[in-house]
C-alpha cells in the first residue's frame, strides 16, 4: 500500500514538472527569450529551445560555443560582446548588453543578453544567461524616431515655405501700416493669411489714387494655393494697376482683366471687385467678377449692396461686366472682402456672412484700424483653410 502511494506521489511530481516545463517554454516563446549556459573549463554549452529560434539555428547543429559566438555577431557590435564577456568573467554580479546578430540570408536581429557568472573553486567557471530577441521593439522605436525626425523636418520645411511665401507676398503686396487718410475719407486694409502654410493663396488688394483724382479700390482672389497662386496673383494685380492708369471705368477694367486671364493665365479663375470712389461726390462706381458684394453700414444697419452682373475672371469670354454706383453719405462705412473671410469648412457660408454683417455694424469710420482687428476676432479669427483680404472705407462727417 505504501509503495502504491509513493508511486502516485512520484507520478504527481513528474506531472507538475512537465506542466512547469510546458509553461516555461510557453513563456519563453511569448517573450521571445531563452536561456543558455557556457562552461569555461569543459566547453560544454547548453541552450534552451527558444535560443535556437532566436539565432535561426537548427537544434541538430547544436548550440554555438562561446569562442565562436563572435562570428555570429554584427561586426560593429563585437566590441560590445567582448566587454560583456570580460565583465561577467571578472565580476560577481549579473551584467547586460545589447548587440546585433546576423542570421542566414543577412537577417539582422537585436538581442538583449543578461549574463551572470557561475562561481566555482578558484573563480568563475562559466556563465548563465537569458537571451531576448528585441528586434520588433527596436524596429518600432527606430520607426517612431524616424517618424519624429521626418515630422520635425516637415514642420521646419513648412515654416520655411511659409516664410518664403509670406516674404514673396509682402514683396508683391506690402503689408499696410495704419489707415490711408484722405479728405473726409479714411481707408484701412487687411491681409489675413491662412493658418496652414499650404493654404496661402492669391488674395490681393489695391488702394491707390487714379490719375483723375478718384481713388481706386480693388480686391481679388486667384484660384489655388501656394506659390503658383501667388505668382498669378502678382500678374493680375500688376496688370490692373497698369490698366487703371487709363482712367477707364471699373467694368471696362474687368473686361480687360478677363481677357488677360482667358488668354495669358490658362486654367486660372479669379474673383475681383474693382471700384472708383470720387472724393468730391462720394460716389462709389464699381463692378464685380464673381466676388461677394460689399457691405454698406449706414445708421447702424449693415447690408450687402446689390451686385451688378459679372462672372468669374477666366470663366467665359465676351461676357460684359456691369457698372453699379452707390452714393456714400457722411458716417457711412463700406467693407469689401474676399470669400476667405466668411467661408469655413465647418460652417455654411451664410452663417459666416451673418457673423460679418453683425460685426460690421460695430465698425466706426473714425477707428477703422482697431475696428478691423475687432471684427476678425468677433468672427472667429483667421481662416485655417484660406487667406482673405479686407478693404474698409469710412466717410467722415463734412
Amino acid at each position: 500500500m505504501v509503495d502504491v502511494i509513493g508511486a502516485a506521489e512520484l507520478l504527481g511530481h513528474e506531472s507538475e514538472a512537465e506542466m512547469l516545463a510546458v509553461r516555461l517554454a510557453h513563456a519563453q516563446r511569448l517573450g521571445n527569450m531563452g536561456w543558455a549556459e557556457w562552461h569555461l573549463h569543459t566547453g560544454e554549452t547548453t541552450w534552451s529551445e527558444q535560443v535556437y529560434v532566436i539565432f535561426g539555428r537548427d537544434p541538430d547543429d547544436g548550440p554555438i560555443a562561446l569562442p565562436d559566438l563572435a562570428e555570429h555577431v554584427d561586426p560593429a557590435d563585437v566590441a560590445t560582446l567582448d566587454r560583456l564577456l570580460w565583465s561577467v568573467v571578472q565580476g560577481v554580479e549579473p551584467v547586460q548588453a545589447e548587440f546585433r546578430i546576423r542570421r542566414d540570408a543577412g537577417d539582422v536581429r537585436d538581442l538583449r543578453v543578461v549574463l551572470e557568472p557561475l562561481p566555482g573553486p578558484g573563480g568563475t567557471i562559466g556563465m548563465h544567461g537569458v537571451i531576448q530577441d528585441i528586434t520588433g521593439r527596436r524596429r518600432a522605436e527606430r520607426m517612431v524616431s524616424e517618424s519624429r525626425r521626418q515630422l520635425l523636418e516637415a514642420r521646419e520645411q513648412a515654416a520655411e515655405e511659409r516664410h518664403v511665401m509670406l516674404a514673396l507676398r509682402e514683396a508683391i503686396l506690402p503689408a499696410p501700416v495704419g489707415c490711408l487718410d484722405l479728405p473726409h475719407t479714411r481707408v484701412a486694409v487687411r491681409y489675413v493669411p491662412a493658418e496652414k502654410t499650404a493654404n496661402l493663396g492669391g488674395d490681393w488688394f489695391e488702394t491707390a489714387p487714379a490719375p483723375d483724382g478718384r481713388l481706386l479700390l480693388t480686391i481679388g482672389d486667384v484660384s489655388g494655393h501656394g506659390l503658383p497662386a501667388i505668382s498669378r496673383m502678382a500678374q493680375l494685380r500688376h496688370a490692373l494697376v497698369g490698366l487703371a492708369m487709363t482712367g477707364q471705368a471699373a467694368n471696362r477694367l474687368l473686361d480687360w482683366l478677363n481677357d488677360l486671364v482667358m488668354h495669358q493665365l490658362k486654367d486660372t479663375t479669379a474673383t475681383a471687385i474693382v471700384g472708383h470712389l470720387d472724393p468730391a461726390t462720394r460716389v462709389f462706381a464699381w463692378g464685380q467678377a464673381g466676388n461677394l458684394a460689399p457691405i454698406l453700414v449706414r445708421d447702424g444697419v449693415a447690408s450687402q449692396l446689390a451686385k451688378p452682373r459679372g462672372v468669374l475672371l477666366g470663366a467665359a469670354s465676351g461676357s460684359p461686366y456691369e457698372l453699379a454706383t452707390t452714393r456714400l453719405l457722411p458716417g457711412d462705412l463700406l467693407l469689401m472682402f474676399t470669400d476667405g473671410l466668411v467661408e469655413r469648412r465647418v460652417r455654411d457660408i451664410d452663417v459666416g456672412l451673418d457673423l460679418v454683417l453683425a460685426a460690421a455694424r460695430r465698425l466706426s469710420a473714425h477707428d477703422l484700424d482697431d475696428g478691423l482687428d475687432a471684427l476678425l476676432t468677433d468672427i472667429g479669427g483667421p481662416n485655417p483653410e484660406d487667406d482673405a483680404c479686407l478693404v474698409a472705407v469710412g466717410i467722415l462727417d463734412a
